[in-house]
């Protein structure tokens, strides 16, 4: 990891934790599927609780090093922070994932899960945990509970670790030690199947928050492609909960990419760009679709405009627009500009195939707007009419309205000077 932006990301991880009043992540997996680190849905993480403040500091990630530390445990802020900062400093100097999980004991309370595709991963402190293993070849799953010292999946090793508790408060509360055990069986039979690490990462969380109530986000990352899912899922403001992991999150056409966050998206019943089906998607789904890179993925940059909501949008409607017509810059600006006339793009001009920028060798789409000037949200109309008639007619009509509004302010008048004619 480059020093500057690790330094950066422990200074905001302080910021934050110093802030806030205690958090725990009380659900914390990492799956690796492939530990050689080709497949870019390989290795997975993420954790979620019911308690309030589940930050990014609950998925810390490594891009450049591909390795997460996940936090959580029942001390108080500041030895989890003194935990994650000698977690990172150890693995940045090249410390086994065992050893890392290990400083968690030497802060009361603290829990750590770290880990990474080719490192294994390992958990260590404050824990109630099973350890999944599967082999490659026998296809035998082995799940195995661990309370305490550290419970480790080697490095090379097909895998998981999730750890479970309920959180005081609950209206699930003592329903933790059984689906921990549930959901442990099921990452195996997924790991075993083939799924790959993001999906069952996603299928696991949702797993947990439907059957334990550990539910609120929180996040995850895919540890081989350095994606995270920011804060899709993190509360929006101190001492809040996330976002409920088992509850609908969107809407989407898988015909032509629009799609709507909920609660706005209960007023759609049918696309409102082309009219076709409108699937629901979950929370936990939305995870995994953040996560996972697939063929059809496509990377689009934006420019020309920072308006909130403008890129993601737009990397919606061009991955759409690539799935169904292919690398073709013509249909991608047709599909944006309809975006823009039905409303889900605002603020920028139509836009050109030239604006288009498409690298079909590197799955890569730029796309080059034009911000609108002042506080416009949409062009100008394309009329059949010229627009120089429609301000004659404008003209015309304020004149008519302000002589309609004289003859009514001097009706009395103008009738007794006609009486005395």
């Amino acid at each position: 990891m480059n020093y500057k932006a690790f330094h950066v990301s422990i200074v905001f991880l302080i910021i934050a934790l110093m802030i806030m009043s205690s958090v725990a992540a009380t659900c914390n997996i990492i799956v690796i599927t492939d530990p050689s680190g080709e497949d870019p849905n390989g290795a997975a993480a993420g954790s979620m609780s019911f308690a309030d403040n589940m930050f990014q500091s609950t998925f810390l990630m490594s891009k450049n090093n591909h390795f997460a530390v996940l936090s959580g445990g029942t001390g108080s802020s500041d030895t989890r922070l003194d935990s994650i900062v000698d977690a990172v400093a150890s693995l940045e100097n090249n410390a086994s994932a065992a050893s890392a999980a290990s400083l968690a004991s030497q802060y009361k309370g603290a829990r750590l899960l770290v880990g990474g595709p080719s490192m294994g991963a390992a958990i260590g402190g404050s824990f109630n945990a099973y350890v999944i293993t599967v082999d490659d070849s026998s296809n035998e799953i082995k799940v195995t509970p661990y309370t305490s010292g550290v419970a480790t999946l080697q490095p090379g090793e097909k895998g998981a670790i999730i750890h479970l508790r309920n959180t005081a408060g609950n209206p699930l509360y003592g329903t933790a030690d059984n689906v921990r055990k549930e959901t442990a069986m099921n990452i195996g039979k997924m790991i075993r199947d083939g799924y790959p690490a993001t999906t069952i990462l996603s299928e696991a969380m949702g797993e947990v928050a439907k059957d334990s109530g550990e539910k609120y986000g929180g996040g995850g990352v895919n540890l081989v492609s350095g994606i995270s899912t920011s804060d899709m899922f993190t509360p929006k403001d101190l001492n809040t909960s996330g976002y409920p992991m088992d509850e609908k999150y969107s809407k989407v056409c898988d015909d032509c990419g629009w799609a709507m966050g909920f609660p706005a998206a209960e007023a759609y019943d049918k696309c409102p760009v082309c009219g076709g089906e409108l699937r629901t998607v979950y929370a936990y789904e939305a995870l995994g679709s953040a996560l996972t890179v697939s063929q059809n993925s496509v990377s689009v940059s934006v420019y020309g405009s920072d308006k909130p909501g403008l890129a993601s949008t737009t990397t919606e409607i061009v991955e759409a627009s690539v799935a169904k017509y292919g690398y073709d810059a013509s249909a991608i600006a047709g599909s944006i500009n309809r975006g823009i006339n039905n409303g889900l793009l605002m603020g920028v001009d139509h836009v050109e195939p030239k604006d288009i920028n498409v690298k079909q060798g590197s799955k890569a789409v730029g796309v080059y707007y034009t911000a609108l000037p002042g506080d416009r949200s949409a062009p100008v109309w394309d009329l059949p009419i010229d627009g120089n008639i429609l301000n004659i007619l404008g003209s015309i009509q304020t004149a008519v309205g302000i002589i309609l509004i004289l003859l009514v302010v001097f009706r009395s008048r103008l009738l007794k000077s006609f009486q005395n004619r």
